[in-house]
């Protein structure tokens, strides 16, 4: 039964509802992800990304670097391996079309998110689906925004975390012999460190980890493309040809390239689940849109970047041959191909990748089961403490046991997710638009810096609360976030 859900809900009726609504996104919205694709930069500068927020607020980057530790995850490394092996080199190209799409669904559902948040007396923020589904549908819907709550615990913060932690843990022990046991008990004391500290330590953290992982990673294939300058030429071809069926020799065909590029892409970015929203909410901004532009670039970094350097690995190797039987893939393969062109230590840095990428998705998925659980107990010290232990236990437990049938269980409730937010992301468009057209006004009349103003908007149900400036902020003149001419 649960092979029979995943395949209906993975292999057909999310990729159709993905794809069908964030081509519908991108059209309607005039390509919101490419028109702002530069001004990430400037929003974190006026965010002061870098700096420490007396007010207890998190900045923008700090819910980009957040949302990353979720969605850069062992999909980026044994992912991509398994949709280059299943569905030929070509998968890699629609992996790239997913992602580009997805940009638009992830900027409206984060916008959304921003709008629709909670303000907390820590100067933090709450949100996400379960918030935009009953306080933008209305009452009649927070059944909806009930189940998605308990989806959300059930799949990230038990599920998801029991799995990453036996990813952590079997990566040590092959790359390192660090007995699994060891590693359970460290990871179940340095998450309870981490977890215990709340949103603001999560964020810190991630700060750290994430741009070291990624930077790091992103390394490592620069060099790889330096040293095969050559290939890289033959490589693209193969991966364009391979999209469009001219390569005869390649297995599968068109069909197995785009439907393994389409769902490897989706599973890794996470566009549209409704998960990164819950992230995109803490940060304090200036206008709700401001954090739909930055989340939409977190699908660009996951897809169009470290996917990508897993593709050039495994493409440039010389362990995969298109066309050819393999008796390895997924992690392997990448560890074997990366390997075969810089010599053994490829393999043990691919096993510190995935041990990086799979704790800081611990700690993410954490967050969204705290999130989850907020929104029926508004934060109650008592369960908080609960879910915190059983979050600890579950990573030492985790990291012993192979959880094959509960990761089945997992990608199901995860697709009945993903369902109730494209569902909300649909009758909540429009909305969304008024939100993106509020900003581009701002912007086409000179606005440097756009700000929200909850009042003109009373109708969406906005907590206005969650939308007042801090004193620095809303006394700075007018004049100042107008360009001059």
């Amino acid at each position: 039964m649960l092979d029979f859900l995943n395949d209906l809900l993975w292999s057909k009726v999310l990729i159709a509802a993905l794809i069908g609504l964030g081509v519908w996104f991108t059209v309607v919205s005039r390509f919101v992800q490419f028109r702002y694709f530069g001004r990430m930069f400037r929003i974190f500068s006026a965010n002061k990304a870098f700096a420490r927020d007396k007010h207890g607020h998190l900045s923008s980057f700090q819910a980009l670097m957040l949302s990353v530790a979720g969605r850069v995850g062992g999909g980026n490394i044994a992912g991509v391996a398994v949709a280059i092996t299943l569905g030929g080199p070509g998968a890699v190209f629609w992996m790239w079309v997913v992602g580009l799409i997805g940009m638009a669904t992830s900027y409206f559902e984060c916008t959304l998110a921003q709008a629709y948040k909670k303000a907390e007396p820590d100067g933090t923020y709450r949100g996400g689906p379960a918030y935009y589904i009953s306080h933008g549908l209305g009452a009649n819907w927070k059944w909806l925004a009930a189940l998605y709550s308990v989806l959300l615990l059930v799949t990230f913060g038990f599920g998801f975390n029991a799995l990453q932690s036996y990813s952590v843990a079997t990566s040590l022990e092959d790359a390192f012999g660090i007995p699994v046991a060891a590693t359970a008990i460290g990871m179940a004391l340095v998450v309870g460190a981490i977890v215990m500290g709340g949103v603001k330590r999560i964020a810190r953290v991630a700060d750290v980890l994430v741009p070291v992982m990624a930077v790091g990673y992103l390394a490592v294939a620069l060099v790889v493309l330096a040293l095969n300058l050559e290939a890289i030429p033959a490589v693209l071809a193969l991966i364009f040809k391979s999209a469009f069926g001219l390569e005869p020799a390649i297995g599968g065909g068109i069909g197995a390239a785009i439907l393994m590029g389409v769902k490897r892409g989706l599973f890794s970015n996470e566009a549209g689940l409704g998960s990164a929203p819950n992230v995109a909410a803490v940060a304090y901004v200036q206008h709700p849109a401001n954090q739909g532009i930055v989340q939409a670039f977190s699908v660009f970094i996951d897809t169009l970047i470290i996917c990508s350097c897993t593709a050039f690995i495994v493409l440039l190797g010389t362990v995969y041959q298109p066309g050819a039987a393999t008796d390895i893939g997924g992690v392997a393969l990448t560890q074997a191909s990366l390997a075969s062109l810089v010599g053994e230590w490829g393999r043990v840095f691919v096993s510190i990748a995935l041990m990086l990428f799979g704790f800081t998705t611990i700690i993410y998925n954490y967050y969204l089961g705290e999130n989850s659980l907020s929104y029926f107990s508004d934060r109650n010290p008592v369960v908080l403490a609960a879910y915190r232990i059983v979050v600890i236990g579950l990573c030492g437990w985790g990291a012993t046991t192979d959880l094959g049938t509960a990761f089945a269980f997992a990608d199901v409730t995860m697709g009945f997710l993903a369902l109730a937010n494209l569902f909300a992301l649909a009758m909540l468009f429009k909305r969304g638009l008024r939100l993106m057209r509020d900003y581009d006004e701002q912007v086409a009349a000179g606005v440097e810096e756009p700000v929200f103003d909850a009042a003109k908007f009373a109708d969406l149900g906005i907590d206005r609360d969650a939308w007042k400036l801090e004193p620095e902020d809303a006394a700075a003149p007018v004049s100042a976030r107008v360009r001059t001419a």
